[in-house]
C-alpha cells in the first residue's frame, strides 16, 4: 500500500468515524485500527488528529465548491438556464437532493458538520454556509429572476426564497436520519413546489 493510497484511506476512515461518532469522540488508535496500520504510521502520514480534520474539511470544500449549485450560481450569467416552470424546478432540485443524499463523501461530510457544529466553531460556520447561508442566496437569486421573466408574482424574494428551500432542508434531514422514508420525502418535494409555484402564479390583468 503506498502512501499516497494510504493517506486518502486516512482521510475516508476518520470522515466516516467522524461522522458517526464525532470529533473528539474518535481517537487516532481507532482511525489507525480503522485504516488497519499502526498509530505510529498514521502519524507519518499526519502530525495530528487535528490535521486530518484540517485536510477533509479541505476536501469537503474543494467538492462543495465543485459540485454544489449553490456554491456555483451566477444568476447574471445563468439565467438562461432558470427552471421556468414547476416541472423543472421538481426535476432540479429533486436531483440536488438526490445528489446530497446519496454522495457518500457529501453525505458524511454534511453529518460530520450536524455533530461538530455545536464543538467546533470553524465547522459551525461552514455548516451555517453550506446548509443555510449559500442555499438561501442561490434561492433568492432565482427568485429574483423568475419574478423578472413573469414568472412568478412579485413579492419578497428573500421570504419567498425560505418558504421554497427551507422545508426541503428539514426533509434531507429526516432523510439523514431515516433513510427509507426518501421516497415520500421526494413526493412531499414535488408537492410542495407544485403548490409554491400555484400560489405565486401572477394574477392575470
Amino acid at each position: 500500500m503506498d502512501r499516497g493510497n494510504t493517506k486518502q484511506e486516512i482521510l475516508e476512515a476518520s470522515l466516516n468515524l467522524f461522522s458517526v461518532q464525532g470529533f473528539e469522540a474518535t481517537s487516532v488508535s481507532r482511525i489507525a485500527s480503522a485504516v488497519g496500520i499502526r498509530k505510529a504510521s498514521l502519524y507519518s502520514h499526519f502530525e495530528s488528529k487535528q490535521a486530518i480534520l484540517d485536510a477533509i474539511v479541505k476536501e469537503v470544500l474543494e467538492q462543495y465548491g465543485e459540485h454544489s449549485i449553490f456554491a456555483r450560481a451566477d444568476w447574471e450569467k445563468d439565467a438562461g438556464n432558470l427552471p421556468l416552470t414547476s416541472d423543472e424546478a421538481v426535476q432540479m432540485i429533486q436531483g440536488q437532493i438526490r445528489y446530497i443524499l446519496h454522495d457518500p463523501d457529501i453525505s458524511r461530510s454534511r453529518k460530520m458538520l450536524m455533530i461538530e457544529q455545536f464543538q467546533n466553531p470553524e465547522l459551525a460556520k461552514l455548516q451555517t454556509k453550506q446548509n443555510y447561508s449559500d442555499v438561501i442566496q442561490y434561492f433568492t437569486g432565482l427568485i429574483k429572476c423568475l419574478i423578472q421573466k413573469g414568472i412568478l408574482a412579485e413579492d419578497d424574494p428573500e421570504i419567498m426564497a425560505a418558504q421554497l428551500c427551507l422545508p426541503v432542508s428539514v426533509w434531507i434531514n429526516l432523510c439523514d436520519r431515516e433513510p427509507d422514508r426518501e421516497q415520500e420525502v421526494m413526493e412531499l418535494v414535488d408537492r410542495h413546489i407544485r403548490q409554491f409555484f400555484r400560489v405565486y402564479q401572477p394574477k392575470e390583468r
